[in-house]
Formats: C-alpha cells, sequence, structure tokens
C-alpha cells in the first residue's frame, strides 16, 4: 500500500553512552553512502558513538558482525547493504543466508538491525536508502538501539544462581560460618 503511514517507537534513552559498529557492503556505493548517513544520524540523536567497517558483499556482514562481538566491545551492530535481484538465484542466496545469520546471531543476544536492503532494482534501492526519505538505515540503527536499551533493561536485574547473600546471613544468624 503506497503511502501508507506506520508506527515509529519513541527514540530510546540512555543512561550510559553507546557503541555500535556499522558494517557495511558499499557494493551499491551510492546506496550504501545514504543508508551510513541515516545510521550515524540516528546513533548520533541517541547520543552514541560508532564505528565503521567495510565488507566485500552482504553474504559477510553477519562473519563481521561475529567476529566483532567476540573480540571487540560493542554494545549493538547496524548491518547495512542492498542486494539487487539479478538474473540468477544468486540473490536469493545472499538474501536468505545474509538475514537468517543475522536473525541467528541476534537469538544469541547480539543487538542487531537489518538493514540489508533487497530490492528488485536500483531505484527501489534509492528511494528505501535515502537518508531524507524511507532512511532504511536510521531505522536499522533504531532496531539496534531499542534492543541495546532492552538488553540493558533486563540485564540489570540481579538474579543470583546459587546461594545469596540472605541465605549466608541466615547461616551467621545460626552460628555458622563459610570456612
Amino acid at each position: 500500500m503506497a503511502g501508507a503511514s506506520h508506527y515509529v517507537l519513541p527514540r530510546p534513552e540512555f543512561d550510559k553512552p553507546v557503541k555500535l559498529l556499522i558494517v557495511v557492503a558499499p557494493y551499491y556505493k551510492d546506496i550504501a553512502d545514504e543508508l551510513i548517513a541515516g545510521a550515524k544520524a540516528e546513533i548520533e540523536a541517541a547520543g552514541g558513538t560508532w564505528d565503521l567497517v567495510e565488507v566485500p558483499g552482504a553474504l559477510e556482514v553477519p562473519t563481521a558482525i561475529g567476529i566483532a562481538a567476540r573480540m571487540s566491545n560493542f554494545d549493538g551492530y547496524v548491518a547495512l547493504g542492498c542486494v539487487i535481484r539479478g538474473e540468477t538465484t544468486h540473490y536469493d542466496t545472499v538474501c536468505n543466508d545474509s538475514s537468517r545469520a543475522l536473525t541467528l546471531l541476534g537469538l544469541q543476544g547480539l543487538c542487531i538491525g537489518n538493514g540489508i536492503l533487497t530490492v528488485e532494482n536500483h531505484e527501489q534501492a534509492a528511494v528505501r536508502a535515502e537518508a531524507m526519505g524511507q532512511n532504511k538505515g536510521g531505522g536499522a540503527a533504531a532496531a539496534a538501539l531499542h534492543l541495546i536499551a532492552l538488553s540493558r533493561k533486563w540485564g540489570r536485574a540481579s538474579k543470583g544462581v546459587g546461594f545469596t547473600g540472605e541465605i549466608l546471613l541466615a547461616r551467621e544468624g545460626n552460628g555458622q560460618t563459610n570456612a
């Protein structure tokens, strides 16, 4: 439905700064540049910082995020790129496998916004990427920011495993020691 409006969640607020990694496949450089501009603006508007890395293609984006998650200290990730349908089934493989890999990383607890466009032609990509238009790069950054806010909200709760302070205090009150 053309021109349909949709609800956009309010931008999350953070009491401690957030740092995101933008991973982009700049195969279509003009599209990638617009996606990056939108993502950077959204992260900065939330008071966050970002680093940017480029990878050869959409299939390498999840791998780069996985490496960064193991070896660095980012709060979240923004996956950017563009896959335009061609004459072969390669399009389906790249779209499905990059999306599936990002989803699996997310299910492992990583906060990822997926801004890899999957379109029929360059014109569709340009409309979706434009930072002053549909701004799918900004939308992907917003998704990552919302997931970071959720992980911070739920990650702060202290759910101890094993003995708790109350049990230790009860033991001490009964003359028992932990030695």
